[in-house]
């Protein structure tokens, strides 16, 4: 191999000037545009066979895919360079450039797939994606051009003294990439952990949520701890940053400490685990994610609260679903007076056993709550096993069945009535200790000369049912 200077020197100059230079340039070009299109060829091949089959293997397939062709990119121009050399007999350059540029290219995209499957809820989107991957191929051409030696130096005598010794800018730039590789690194295994430990359906889910955070939290320690020594860094620098950080959480970080700690706590304790239906300030929601820090509250409209680990310890929590998920809900009616009391309570109890979602064990049960001005008010209760399905069209499927029954056996819905009686003067026991006015007497016996009715009923629509639940 020749010196990068020589190199480049070599590949710009001299092989452009030669026919077996522009013969090797179209070599290489064809190799890359005829490795490309192979490599499209096998992932539509595997795409369509595996596209139900393994999608558990989705992070495998991920990479596979990505790094499918520099790999077969270097293969195929590591065996064109022995052709050549063997053929023609002269040195190889735009071939050993599209050797370089592949193993470039595949340590791009593996650190592309490991940071897509390390970082979680894709918060590494493709615009990251695309300011690392120019930021690294900016660093191949350095290399390439040997510019990164004279970067290097530079960066080397930019140092800072901090007591005995001096921390140079190179030293904290290379400290810093080393540290966030570990830690991308634990992070990627730390995921594969927990993908691992999340499907493992003998174990407790509270359980499991507690080793995937221990786990997580051991892999990000050991990976600083590998990685600091790497850099130059003594260890025993660490009892300073402890006791630093014992006055930060004494001060203001006690907050994020007391949330961490809370995290293991409720995970430990089963007060609260994913799916629970929790009521909290005023919020009701299910448990769709406990983090190191908060639990994730969805309400039924969608809308999402981030509550405080430490909330659900120094507070009072209603969890609906702490002992048993299935939950009760009722609702209320009126019928007429001339019902039949006892086949309307059955019908309400028929209405509500049919459907699939209530459950057997309770039972539904309907009751008579009370005798109003305009009806019979009842009450049926039941036990639905899917509450986070919500009430509404359990309730409407209900009310529907109601409706339909009690018109094939004519019970009917009352309509609020309001009886109004206008009695006359002789009859008026206020009106006999008043001395009547002559004036209007003869105005209302012009106005009414027949006699005005004894009584009057007023009536108006009214909405039978009412619905009470805890959705």
């Amino acid at each position: 191999m020749f010196a990068r200077k020589e190199f480049l020197a070599r590949l710009i100059i001299h092989s452009l000037k030669t026919t077996s230079g522009w013969l090797e340039v179209a070599c290489a070009i064809m190799i890359m545009i005829g490795t490309y299109w192979f490599s499209l060829k096998i992932l539509s091949v595997i795409s369509r066979h595996t596209q139900q089959r393994y999608v558990k293997f989705t992070m495998l397939l991920h990479l596979f895919s990505r790094l499918l062709w520099p790999i077969i990119l270097f293969i195929s121009t590591a065996i064109a360079m022995v052709i050549w050399r063997a053929t023609t007999g002269e040195s190889v350059l735009w071939l050993q450039l599209t050797a370089f540029t592949a193993r470039w290219l595949l340590m791009i995209r593996l650190i592309m797939a490991i940071l897509h499957n390390a970082i979680p809820n894709n918060r590494f989107n493709e615009r990251y994606e695309r300011s690392l991957s120019t930021f690294l191929w900016i660093c191949f051409l350095l290399w390439l051009t040997s510019l990164d030696t004279f970067i290097i130096h530079l960066l080397k005598s930019l140092a800072l003294p901090v007591g005995s010794t001096s921390l140079s800018l190179y030293t904290v730039i290379t400290g810093s990439i080393i540290v966030g590789i570990a830690i991308i690194i634990a992070m990627w295994l730390s995921r594969i952990t927990e993908q691992r430990i999340l499907k493992a359906d003998k174990l407790d889910i509270n359980l499991r949520y507690v080793l995937v955070k221990i786990v997580k939290t051991l892999l990000v320690i050991i990976a600083v701890l590998i990685a600091l020594p790497m850099v130059g860094i003594n260890l025993t620098i660490l009892s300073v940053f402890g006791g630093a950080l014992g006055v930060g959480l004494g001060l203001g970080l006690q907050k994020i400490a007391s949330n961490y700690v809370s995290g293991f706590i409720i995970l430990a304790d089963h007060s609260v685990r994913p799916g629970d239906r929790l009521n909290i300030n005023n919020f009701t929601g299910y448990v769709t994610k406990i983090t190191a820090r908060f639990v994730v509250l969805r309400s039924s409209d969608g809308s999402e609260a981030l509550i405080p680990n430490d909330t659900f310890v120094s507070n009072t929590v209603i969890n609906d679903s702490y002992s048993s998920k299935i939950m009760s809900t009722n609702l209320t009616l009126q019928v007429a007076y001339n019902t039949d009391l006892p086949l309307a309570l059955e019908i309400l109890k028929e209405a509500a056993t049919k459907q699939a979602r209530v459950c057997d064990d309770p039972k539904p049960n309907s009751f008579v709550t009370g005798f109003a001005d305009s009806g019979i008010n009842l009450y049926v209760n039941y036990w639905i096993h899917d509450p986070e399905n919500g009430f509404m069209s359990i309730n409407s499927a209900i009310l529907l069945e109601i409706w339909t029954r009690f018109k094939e056996v004519g019970i009917e819905f009352p309509f609020p009535q309001q009886e109004i009686r206008i009695l006359n003067d002789a009859e008026d026991p206020i009106a006999c200790h008043t001395t009547p006015r002559p004036t209007n007497h003869a105005t209302m016996q012009s106005a009414y000369p027949e006699p005005l009715p004894t009584a009057l009923s007023v009536s108006s629509s009214y909405h039978f049912g009412q619905q009470t639940s805890h959705d």
